[in-house]
């Protein structure tokens, strides 16, 4: 039988009703029709930042642009996957040109992951492992979040820097992202581990909600599929209705909540999102960095950045990540829009690097 893809992807993201937008996936058939033959109006730059001096990128995953709109704040481990053993500044501020004009961070952390710039221009940053009791390097770090002046003052953590919490309290474990609501709460998507094989209810994985001081108000989902629960957290992002958009990775969805955690929805048609932009009128980007690794973590799908509306759940455009220098695909673990439109997707990949999609 036939599908038309673009009915298919707003049946298999949604239904409406006169009360409320109900998201329900259709477990199979999402299968059965990946969304990856959509209308790709930009072209893209491989290699488009270069570091300064010998300095060569290694993996990125974290980005997001400065308030001025035109500047991208990124993570680079460290020329590597880890920053363990290195002092170089893995917070990179780069202008519209490619260039690195400021560079913060160095010594904090071991596994830069997510990264979010606030209204005030603060960099918050998730270091996303925790200490390797064979390497004393790793000792006393990860675990946390850490808010950052653009110039590098550390100015508040959260969780305890190489302590793994539980998910019972505020200690956090392998976070994966931040994000910061009008009013300085905070929120981290807790927990690296749930999609991995061998996880089980006592995996932590969660969102949790921090006032503007730090102090714990509330933590939400638990490991699991059913609806509100997480299998790693690992993109975060608040829309212009207040609700918080997460992509929960282990279990190939975008879910949608409140900001006390109370669930409203959720989307299968975005594939599965490893980072997650949404620009004033709701239009999503989310970067799939996983999908063609082996063919059981979203079997059918292709790595990209899909490009859609949070009101209806439509994909509209693809990405492709394959670009030339990687013939497997860019990888595009973070993502991130400027205000002239231009896409940026943060290859995590071995030898990262920074590729910017404009439209044509």
């Amino acid at each position: 039988m036939s599908i038309n893809k673009k009915l298919f992807s707003k049946f298999a993201a949604c239904f409406f009703s006169s009360a409320a937008l109900l998201c329900v996936h259709i477990t199979g058939v999402a299968q059965l029709e990946p969304i990856n033959e959509r209308t790709n109006p930009y072209s893209s730059v491989d290699g488009w930042s270069q570091l300064p001096g010998d300095r060569t990128w290694g993996s990125t995953a974290g980005v997001d642009i400065d308030p001025d709109g035109r500047h991208l704040w990124a993570i680079d481990r460290c020329g590597s996957n880890t920053c363990a053993e290195s002092n170089l500044d893995p917070i990179l501020k780069i202008d519209p040109n490619g260039n690195v004009v400021t560079a913060i961070g160095g010594g904090l952390m071991l596994f830069p992951h997510g990264l979010h710039v606030d209204r005030d221009g603060n960099i918050w940053v998730t270091d996303g492992q925790g200490p390797d009791l064979t390497n004393p390097a790793t000792a006393g770090k990860g675990h946390v979040v850490y808010k950052l002046s653009p110039e590098g003052e550390v100015l508040l953590v959260l969780g305890q820097p190489g302590v793994a919490g539980d998910g019972t309290n505020e200690l956090l474990e392998t976070p994966c992202d931040v994000v910061t609501d009008a009013d300085g709460n905070i929120y981290v998507g807790d927990g690296h581990s749930g999609q991995n094989p061998g996880a089980t209810e006592d995996t932590v994985a969660r969102i949790v909600k921090f006032d503007r001081n730090g102090n714990l108000i509330n933590y939400w989902g638990g490991w699991g599929s059913a609806a509100g629960q997480l299998k790693t957290p690992h993109a975060l992002d608040i829309d212009s209705r207040n609700r918080l958009i997460v992509g929960d990775r282990g279990n190939n969805r975008l879910q949608i909540f409140d900001l006390t955690g109370n669930y409203i929805g959720e989307f299968k048609s975005f594939s599965r999102p490893s980072g997650i932009y949404i620009t004033d009128d709701d239009t999503i980007f989310v970067a799939d960095s996983e999908s063609e690794f082996d063919n059981t973590r979203n079997p059918g799908w292709h790595a990209g950045i899909r490009v859609g509306s949070l009101l209806d759940g439509i994909v509209d455009y693809f990405i492709d990540g394959t670009v030339a220098a990687y013939p497997e695909g860019s990888n595009p673990e973070g993502v991130a829009v400027d205000s002239a439109g231009n896409v940026y997707g943060a290859v995590v990949s071995d030898g990262g690097a920074m590729v910017r999609s404009s439209r044509r």
